[in-house]
């Protein structure tokens, strides 16, 4: 099914690009990524809207920001507008996030819906 295969392509694509600093410090370029309804429950516990997250991030990423690691990144299509993507990320502080996101198709291409991010721990949980 080609069509599926561009799609969580596609949604990968737009992922990796919002982990890039010149994008995140870019508001045209993360704008043209982010829908209009997006949404996120980020790994602070905060809750963001498109807007406070345009200026967070533009605001906060600084030329030559160490880039963020993504690693088990994997998508599936759950219909044909929408893309699911789950990966974890170490930030540069060390901090380990699991991430899931919700690409939609637009009229202007692929944009982040919904995104939540959930921190853990690199250690194994004690046996109970």
């Amino acid at each position: 099914m080609p069509d599926h295969d561009f799609a969580v392509e596609a949604a990968i694509e737009g992922e990796l690009s919002l982990l890039d600093a010149e994008v995140r410090r870019s508001p045209e370029r993360l704008g043209a990524l982010l829908h209009p309804g997006f949404r996120e429950f980020g790994a602070s516990g905060r809750v963001w809207d498109r807007a406070s997250m345009l200026v967070h991030l533009t605001s906060t990423t600084g030329p030559g920001s160490r880039p963020i690691t993504a690693t088990r990144m994997k998508g599936v299509q759950l219909a044909p507008d929408l893309v699911h993507i789950t990966f974890d990320t170490e930030g540069d502080n060390g901090r380990l996030v699991h991430r899931s996101s919700l690409w939609s198709r637009t009229p202007d291409g692929w944009r982040l819906y919904f995104h939540q991010g959930t921190p853990f721990s690199a250690e194994p949980p004690d046996a109970e």
